[in-house]
């Protein structure tokens, strides 16, 4: 099954519609929304078309098909207007035999890594800059910012599909991937003989 991976929409309905847009042509079958969707937060510029009631609308047309958490711009009230859950600090996934980590990054990332075991893969937004690296023992992935990157990166979004972690810009051409082994533990150092 094909996932779509999409973080920091901020309240940009010109983005979000672009976003599931993409998620539909794509084919995949879940949305997997890693935080930050309605409000742009203190720290940010509006994004384009700041619009968090058309924001609201178009995610729950897709709610059924969406697995989401707390970003640090979430509230309560946002599970007011939401129909699927977005209060939950992470979400584990289990996709094609690898266990996700997904959470927005505000709380769990590469400083202080969530409990997880050799292999497993932590995937957030928050920083607004794309990743796919293998680190020492684990994954880090970053599906980048849906409507405001940061360093240079253009918005976009990731699929998983047989594997393959791919994040694409709305032209649906490839900016980065990487193949995630299937072997569990492959980062354990052997011991010299």
């Amino acid at each position: 099954m094909k996932y779509m991976f999409a973080s920091d929409i901020h309240g940009s309905a010109y983005y979000c519609r672009k976003m599931l847009k993409a998620y539909k042509e794509e084919g995949a079958k879940r949305l997997v929304l890693l935080g930050d969707l309605l409000y742009h937060g203190p720290r940010n510029d509006l994004p384009k078309e700041y619009a968090p009631k058309e924001v609201i609308q178009m995610l729950n047309e897709k709610a059924r098909e969406i697995y989401a958490v707390r970003g640090n711009c979430e509230a309560e009230v946002d599970q007011m207007v939401l129909n699927f859950p977005v209060l939950a600090d992470y979400c584990i996934l289990v996709i094609d035999g690898h266990t996700f980590y997904a959470t927005h990054g505000h709380v769990y990332n590469k400083e202080n890594l969530p409990p997880m075991q050799d292999g497993d893969i932590l995937i957030h937004g928050h920083t607004h800059v794309l990743k796919a690296k293998k680190m020492d023992g684990y994954y880090l992935l970053n599906p980048g910012s849906v409507s405001i990157p940061k360093k240079d990166n253009p918005p976009t979004y990731a699929v998983l599909e047989n594997s393959v972690f791919a994040i694409k810009d709305f032209e649906g051409r490839i900016i980065k991937s990487i193949v995630l082994d299937e072997a569990i533990g492959m980062y354990k150092k052997l011991p010299a003989k």
